[in-house]
């Protein structure tokens, strides 16, 4: 690191947990973010700058006027862009010496699974389950860990399934593909805040995995923010999850 890079991340690397080694190790970290709404945003800016060395941001929908209450990456002048465009400017501007590449496709199972394979950890930003489902397979077959978070209404959860790990629990031994029809901040709302919560949250988690600190894998984490309440959830492994038997095959 210059003198310039100790400078800007002098207060992380006061951390012990941290120190210059730690911040070298992030600085060379590749961080796949999947989701540039409500909490990619704050995953985004805190990952760009907190120092992570290359983020891939994936995103194919364009910035809205309704998105702007949460997602505050982006701003008013940056609507009818792609969001991948918009996040990626805004993130250059806090943190110019990182790099920053966007996908702006939906990613299929054999390219999201060799651009999975290519990065340190995964951030599920993403809104809904096809796509949730999608990342945990991959995740799990390419041993990367997946720090998933969700929001809705008053309502938020977060979790890091750390495949690096034996025997971990994954996003399919919590929910099943049975194609119910999910809420959606769009036709149910959500209160603002709550995205930065949980977004920042996976932030920390992020980090925490890349420097080999102790994560949320195994608990669930579920916030009741109407009464700004925390329940914290034991995860197992599903026996007759065939993710996990999936995985164990290998």
């Amino acid at each position: 690191m210059d003198d310039t890079q100790l400078l800007r991340y002098s207060r992380q690397i006061l951390l012990p947990e941290v120190d210059i080694n730690g911040q070298e190790r992030l600085l060379a970290s590749k961080v796949l973010v999947i989701g540039m709404g409500g909490l990619g945003a704050p995953v985004t800016l805190y990952l760009a700058a907190a120092g992570i060395g290359q983020l891939t941001l994936v995103d194919f929908d364009t910035v809205d006027l309704s998105n702007l209450q949460r997602q505050v990456i982006h701003s008013t002048a940056t609507i009818g862009q792609l969001k991948v465009d918009s996040a990626a400017q805004t993130a250059r501007a806090l943190n110019p010496n990182i790099q920053i590449n966007t996908i702006q496709h939906k990613l299929e199972e054999t390219e999201l699974l060799s651009v999975v394979s290519s990065h340190d950890a995964i951030v599920d930003c993403s809104d809904n389950f096809p796509t949730r489902f999608a990342l945990n397979r991959a995740c799990k077959i390419a041993a990367k860990p997946l720090i998933s978070g969700a929001v809705i209404r008053l309502e938020g959860q977060i979790t890091t399934f750390d495949f690096r790990q034996p025997h971990t629990a994954c996003y399919r031994c919590l929910y099943t593909e049975d194609g119910t029809q999910e809420d959606t901040c769009s036709t149910t709302g959500i209160l603002a805040p709550l995205a930065g919560i949980i977004g920042s949250m996976q932030a920390a988690e992020t980090l925490k995995a890349l420097l080999d600190l102790p994560t949320l894998s195994g608990r669930l984490l579920l916030l009741d923010a109407k009464q700004m309440r925390w329940r914290d959830m034991h995860l197992t492994p599903d026996p007759d999850c065939p993710i996990c038997a999936l995985g164990n095959k290998k």
